[in-house]
């Protein structure tokens, strides 16, 4: 794993953990005393949701560490005219004359719905540093396709 991340990214990435071990691991302590306290553990479900949501808060945390261990720190050099982090990019497909919106984004900060696109997805490598009007092939693994980049808005 070798992520991009901005200072940002990584700010945001070290409050959410902190937020884990000093909130969430309390919230689950407690709740774990409680279900000790029914009694039987081998039956008591209580229990064992709070020792699974335990180890999933732990999992992230170890998983948000490792990010911010073995990730990449980088500032957007892009002109304002060329592709580049926080810019909404309007692209045209042209195989299937369909236009749409992206914001370039890193991993950290990537949501499909919202059309957050990363630099390091199919169509964020394809585009990053192009300008207006450039046409580029994006392979993606359900195959290649065509886009032609129609705009470049600075956020």
């Amino acid at each position: 794993m070798n992520n991009f991340l901005t200072e940002q990214d990584v700010k945001k990435l070290k409050e959410e953990i902190e937020y884990r071990k000093v909130f969430t691991r309390k919230e689950i302590n407690e709740d774990l005393k409680e279900a000790r306290a029914h009694g039987d553990l081998s039956e008591n479900y209580e229990y064992k949701a709070a020792k699974r949501e335990r180890s999933r808060n732990e999992g992230r945390i170890r998983y948000l560490e490792r990010m911010i261990k073995t990730g990449k720190i980088i500032t957007d050099t892009t002109n304002p005219e060329e592709v580049g982090l926080g810019k909404v990019i309007t692209v045209k497909f042209i195989e299937d004359d369909f236009t749409a919106e992206y914001m370039m984004v890193t991993t950290v900060e990537t949501d499909a719905i919202h059309n957050k696109v990363s630099i390091e997805s199919p169509l964020g490598k394809a585009i990053y540093k192009k300008k207006v009007g450039d046409k580029v092939t994006v392979s993606s693994p359900d195959g290649d396709y065509t886009i032609c980049i129609e705009q470049i808005v600075n956020e």
